[in-house]
């Protein structure tokens, strides 16, 4: 049967591979005259009727595809024929045990019929035919012979069907690995889709954090520049040049973001990944926001601990969050960003507070009119914190302002 599937797997059809077994089986019935000893049994001289019968014991492997059950009867019938009118050698008798072409055409089509039909129609071919076979072949054997004659067709058709009952289960198993294995890799590449799509919704956050907190530093610097352009030129070109000086530094980080996005792999490539801020860039960030008039008081208590970068990379998106929304909704306004660091348990508090809109600076929340601290930033600050195990709490000041308070676990 592997060799069958062999031949099909090399472009050969399943009708054209049965056609083949059926010349090779009526070439065996056709030689066997020649190749029967002089001194044994009498056996009758081949003639037309012998040909017939050949036709009928190979004709039916040719289609058997397409009928078992009626190509094994048909074979089977022939071949006993075949042995009654003493065309063959006996399967059993004073020469010994002959099992000739007939016999092997007949165990062909058990085999076949065991590889390609159910387990109710096999266990019939098993548990009806086989038995029936066995004893008509029995009783055309000589006298004194009949119980060899019958041991002998019954194990080897049995052998027959149990060889091709093993066959269909192990291209069962065969097929049920291969639907496995399809399913898994169905699965890997549902997973791999699955891990592009978060790794894009990350970059999707760390788009919105560049560009919320750099577009309303650029537009505070703005505001403040044209101020004071008639009072304080030089001051005024000072703010131009941090506006310049901004939108350069945010195209930059948009480009390297971007770049992994174009990339092809599904596979994340550390060495794509663009260089992300840490805690220690905080400093660097407090001092960026001072220039748009932002009075910020800065403060760290504590030894600085190892953190992973994730957890740099959320600190400080937490704290540039939270200085953008005071930008966007306070305006010029006093804050305070204090980072403490503590051993007992280990963990990093982040704290940015504002006192609210400046009295005498209205203009500065005409950009928006969202309730403070209410867009996707802090949604975004949220998932960040609940993805390293921290905790944030956003909320109104009773004296007025807002207050962002992060925890994050380092234990």
């Amino acid at each position: 049967m592997k060799a069958m599937k062999s031949l099909a797997g090399r472009g050969i059809s399943p009708a054209l591979t049965d056609m083949g077994l059926a010349v090779l089986a009526a070439g065996g019935c056709l030689a066997l005259p020649e190749v029967v000893p002089a001194d044994a049994q009498a056996l009758r001289t081949p003639d037309i009727w012998w040909l017939g019968l050949v036709l009928l014991i190979t004709a039916p492997l040719a289609v058997h595809r397409r009928a078992p059950l009626v190509s094994l009867l048909i074979t089977a019938s022939a071949a006993s024929v075949v042995q009654g009118l003493s065309y063959v050698p006996q399967v059993a008798g004073e020469q010994g045990t002959s099992i000739g072409p007939t016999y092997l055409a007949v165990a062909t089509s058990v085999f076949l019929t065991a590889v390609r039909r159910g387990p109710w129609l096999t266990t019939a071919v098993a548990g009806v035919f086989i038995p029936l076979d066995a004893l008509t072949e029995a009783l055309l054997a000589p006298a004194g012979h009949r119980l060899a004659g019958f041991v002998t067709v019954a194990v080897l058709l049995l052998a027959a069907w149990a060889l091709g009952r093993l066959s269909r289960a192990r291209a069962a198993v065969r097929d049920e690995a291969v639907e496995r294995a399809a399913a898994l890799e169905r699965e890997q590449a549902a997973n791999a889709r699955a891990a592009v799509m978060r790794e894009r919704a990350r970059i999707a956050r760390e788009l919105h954090d560049i560009v919320a907190h750099n577009v309303s530093l650029m537009v505070v610097q703005t505001i403040a520049a044209d101020r004071v352009q008639d009072r304080a030129p030089d001051k005024a070109h000072e703010l131009h040049a941090a506006v310049e000086q901004t939108g350069r530094d945010t195209v930059t980080e948009l480009r390297r973001l971007l770049d992994v996005l174009r990339t092809d792999e599904e596979e994340s490539d550390p060495s794509k990944e663009p260089p992300q801020p840490t805690v220690d860039a905080v400093p660097s960030l407090v001092d960026s926001v001072r220039a748009t008039g932002l009075d910020i008081d800065f403060a760290v208590s504590g030894t600085p601990l190892p953190l992973p970068a994730g957890t740099h990379l959320t600190a400080y998106r937490v704290v540039q969050e939270a200085l953008t929304n005071t930008m966007k909704h306070a305006g010029p306004t006093r804050a305070r960003v204090h980072l403490a660091w503590e051993d007992d348990p280990r963990r990093l508090t982040i704290r940015i507070c504002d006192d609210g809109p400046a009295r005498t600076a209205p203009a500065a929340r005409d950009a928006t009119v969202v309730a403070h601290g209410t867009g996707h930033g802090v949604v975004g600050m949220r998932e960040r914190i609940a993805a390293v195990g921290g905790t944030l709490h956003t909320g109104t000041r009773p004296g007025g302002g807002y207050c962002v308070h992060a925890v994050l676990d380092l234990s």
